[in-house]
């Protein structure tokens, strides 16, 4: 017999079927024994009766412990009652491979498990359906955007992981022995991507791994985390990239409501589409958490305090879920931000905030070696030492700009979970490389 997916058991009433899954639950009623069985599209009740049931089917049923895989073949019958409106009336159970107990976590739907057990034995975690819905949501969320930048004339590039080249923060980087030779685990695909926008390509993406250095135990921080990185040329300004990112999020979430209905309905989780995103500079934000009692100086970046804060104070303003804030001080941006010529102390670069969480950075670059060099040289680097870097502006560079957003972030905040571990099938953090 084939195997038939419960998904698709509704085109079956009245016919025998041939299921295999997991089990979820077992009840034993002496001659009424229930098993709710799980495969990786939903669940069903299955019944079995004494004269209905191979009588060592229902022997079996005794032995059997929860999260065993098992075969049943039975009858599709309609039952109004139950949530699923349907239920199998079982002929005979096979079990393929019996678990062990007691299960090492709890994976139900009333589990009090902490998360750390749980990504402990995160393929027993998984099972539970609302927390595979998690990652299932995450996949149609990388193939949305595929789509999306394939669709809008990006190229895909693959960017070396490892690599002598670094443009952020040093103390950010994870030193890897490469034959006797110290290299980096890549903390940005930020040099390559403006190499391939400047070789020709003008616009190129990547979704990839990467790598920080940062001894932070939030729950919005990795060590190691998905990037969604993009860089465009032939820019006006930064509004153009931030065009394309709201133009992102849009198709992202319509998309999301029709491919992913089942999920979104399992999680709770319902988001407005935006029909604009605002855009508030960074001083326009801090005169509105000053009126709310959050001051910051002139050169201070937002904390997660603020940015909390700001998200709820624009849904009230804007009833919006979004907001890019601009022009953030060049105090607290990288040497290769663009500065507005009237504003010195400023940058043509930007945040979007989801839900009072920052989900990517982005910014206008400096494409002109004379004013880059002179910009590294105020935060004390010589980009004579960064020779492959400063090769890039010496044969023709186009305006650009670009933006990296957090795939894992995204997922977080799309599907309103306490931490971002949640939204990572292995996290890794300061504290965790097992398993």
């Amino acid at each position: 017999m084939k195997r038939i997916l419960i998904k698709d058991l509704k085109e079956y009433v009245g016919k025998e079927v041939l299921l295999q899954g997991w089990i979820q639950d077992i009840r034993n009623l002496n001659k009424t024994k229930f098993i709710i069985l799980r495969d990786k599209t939903g669940d069903m009740q299955t019944v079995a009766f004494q004269g209905e049931t191979e009588q060592e089917s229902l022997d079996a049923i005794n032995k059997l412990m929860k999260e065993s895989v098992i075969e049943i073949i039975g009858i599709v019958k309609e039952h109004k009652q139950s949530r699923w409106g349907l239920e199998i009336g079982i002929k005979k159970v096979n079990l393929i491979t019996q678990a062990e107990a007691p299960l090492p976590i709890d994976n139900t739907n009333k589990s009090q498990t902490n998360i750390d057990k749980r990504i402990d034995f995160r393929f027993l975690d998984t099972r539970n359906l609302k927390n595979q819905a998690i990652f299932k949501i995450r996949s149609k969320i990388t193939k949305i955007l595929t789509n999306f930048f394939d669709e809008n004339g990006f190229i895909n590039i693959n960017t070396p992981k490892m690599t002598t080249l670094g443009v952020e923060s040093g103390a950010e980087l994870f030193t890897v022995d490469y034959f006797g030779t110290p290299v980096y685990l890549s903390q940005s695909p930020q040099i390559y991507k403006q190499m391939f926008m400047n070789g020709g390509f003008e616009r190129v993406y990547e979704i990839a791994p990467v790598f920080r250095a940062e001894k932070s135990h939030t729950s919005r921080h990795l060590t190691e985390f998905t990037g969604v990185d993009f860089e465009m040329a032939f820019i006006k300004d930064e509004n153009d990239v931030m065009d394309v990112a709201e133009n992102m999020i849009k198709d992202l979430l319509t998309n999301l409501k029709e491919e992913c209905v089942d999920e979104l309905k399992l999680l709770e989780v319902e988001h407005n589409i935006p029909d604009k995103i605002p855009r508030i500079t960074m001083q326009e934000v801090k005169k509105l958490l000053a009126e709310k009692g959050k001051k910051y100086s002139e050169e201070d970046d937002l904390d997660a305090e603020g940015e909390k804060l700001i998200g709820e104070i624009i849904k009230e303003k804007y009833n919006s879920e979004f907001v890019f804030i601009t022009n953030y001080p060049w105090a607290v941006r990288p040497f290769y931000h663009m500065r507005p010529e009237k504003d010195p102390n400023g940058t043509k670069s930007f945040d979007l905030l989801f839900s009072g969480v920052e989900i990517c950075t982005g910014a206008q670059r400096e494409h002109r070696l004379d004013i880059l060099e002179k910009q590294a040289k105020e935060k004390g680097i010589n980009l004579k030492d960064i020779t492959k870097y400063r090769e890039i502006f010496q044969y023709g560079v186009p305006p650009h700009g670009g933006i990296g957003f957090g795939l894992d972030r995204i997922t977080q905040r799309l599907l309103n979970l306490e931490n971002v571990r949640e939204a990572v099938l292995l996290p890794r953090d300061p504290d965790r490389k097992m398993p």
